[in-house]
């Protein structure tokens, strides 16, 4: 469904609900949600203006309460276009700023049984790295990305506490 004003819809991430397209009315107080007609007999959504604050507005968002089913949400709401505009602008960001250090921390607290990599190995992404076992259970430690192990800071049988440096990951 189209608005009436030939504006193409505006798309937000309603928490756990999923994707809802919300449409502009012309001449509403609010917004109306596409299919605003549920299965199970509620009342349709209501969508209610919120106050937007300046930067919001200069980024081309406005936000905004969707009440349905009983539940209330607040979004923000911007254009299609500007979202994959922003999107793609930080991709190509984050492609020029090239590959970070990226220091692999424990989890949990337990003792290193086994590790996998050596320093100058290259891994890639998912590959494992060590384990370390906490409670009596093996917890495999693995790549979050594909790069060059730096440094490993842990031996095997070692102990290692909540936030301990395990490897370095270049």
């Amino acid at each position: 469904m189209r608005p009436a004003d030939g504006q193409p819809p505006r798309r937000a991430t309603v928490a756990a609900s999923g994707s809802a397209t919300l449409v502009r009315t012309p001449g509403a107080a609010g917004l109306e949600l596409d299919e605003a007609r549920s299965r199970d007999g509620l009342p349709p959504p209501v969508v209610l203006p919120l106050p937007t604050a300046p930067a919001e507005r200069a980024a081309g968002q406005v936000r905004r309460e969707v009440v349905a089913g009983g539940w209330r949400f607040e979004v923000t709401v911007e254009d299609a276009a500007r979202a994959a505009l922003r999107e793609r602008a930080g991709r190509a960001a984050g492609d020029a700023a090239g590959p970070t250090r990226l220091v692999v921390r424990a989890q949990i607290p337990g003792r290193v049984v086994s590790v996998g990599v050596r320093d100058g190995q290259s891994v890639e992404a998912g590959q494992r790295l060590l384990s370390v076992e906490a409670m009596k259970m093996e917890n495999e430690i693995r790549a979050q990305r594909a790069g060059r192990i730096e440094r490993v800071a842990v031996r095997p049988g070692q102990r290692v506490e909540r936030g301990d440096e395990l490897a370095v990951l270049a």
